[in-house]
C-alpha cells in the first residue's frame, strides 16, 4: 500500500462511470457501469452497497481486494464519489481505475491510458478537478461517433444497436482484463496487450 495501512482493506478503487436511472441504463454513456456490473456478476457479487455517492462492494480480483463502484451523482459529478472513496481508503491517484465510455474510438475498441486529459468527457473533467490530478490509471471503451449532422448529446445518451451492442460485450469482457493486467502488470504492460 503506498499510503495509509494494510488494515484499511482495500488496495485499488475501480471505477466504472455511468449515469443512474433506468432512463440511461443502456446507453453509450454508461460503457462503466456495464463493465463493473459484468465484473460483479462474473464475482458473483452484488453492487448494493451505498456509500460514497455510489452502489459498490469490496471484492477480491486480480490479487488485490477492490472497491468496485458506480458513481450515483450522475456523470458529470463523478469526481464527488471517486473523491470520497478515496480519501476514506487512503487510495492514491494511481491506484484509482476508471472504466468509461469515448467517443473518439470505433465501437468497441479500448484505450489503456496510465494518465492525461479529460479529452472532453465531463465525467473525467470532474475526477481530474477533485482529485487534483490526471495522474490516475483509465480504460475507454469505444462507442463511435455520430456523423457530421449528429448531436453528441443524443448519441451518448443513445442505446446501442444491436450489432454494436454485441461487439461491446466483448469489449467489457476485455476491458476486465485489461483492468486485471493493469493491477497485476502495470499500465505499460496493459497497454502492450490491449490498445
Amino acid at each position: 500500500m503506498l499510503f495509509g495501512n494494510k488494515s484499511s482493506a482495500v488496495d485499488w478503487l475501480i471505477v466504472g462511470l455511468g449515469n443512474p436511472g433506468q432512463k440511461y441504463e443502456h446507453t453509450r454513456h454508461n460503457m462503466g457501469f456495464l463493465t463493473v456490473d459484468l465484473l460483479a456478476e462474473q464475482k458473483g457479487v452484488k453492487l448494493n452497497k451505498v456509500k460514497f455517492k455510489s452502489a459498490y462492494n469490496i471484492m477480491s480480483f486480480a490479487g488485490c481486494k477492490c472497491l468496485v463502484m458506480k458513481p450515483q451523482t450522475y456523470m458529470n459529478l463523478s469526481g464527488e464519489a471517486v473523491r470520497e472513496a478515496a480519501q476514506f481508503y487512503k487510495i492514491p491517484p494511481d491506484r484509482v481505475l476508471v472504466i468509461y465510455d469515448d467517443v473518439s474510438l470505433p465501437v468497441g475498441k479500448l484505450r489503456v491510458r496510465p494518465t492525461g486529459s479529460a479529452g472532453g468527457h465531463n465525467g473525467i473533467k470532474n475526477i481530474i478537478a477533485h482529485l487534483g490530478t490526471q495522474d490516475f490509471p483509465r480504460i475507454k471503451i469505444g462507442t463511435g461517433a455520430p456523423g457530421e449532422e449528429g448531436d453528441m448529446i443524443g448519441w451518448v445518451i443513445g442505446v446501442p444497436s444491436q450489432a454494436e451492442r454485441k461487439i461491446l460485450v466483448e469489449a467489457f469482457e476485455r476491458a476486465i482484463q485489461a483492468a486485471a493486467c493493469i493491477i497485476e502488470n502495470g499500465c505499460q504492460k496493459a497497454m502492450n496487450d490491449f490498445n
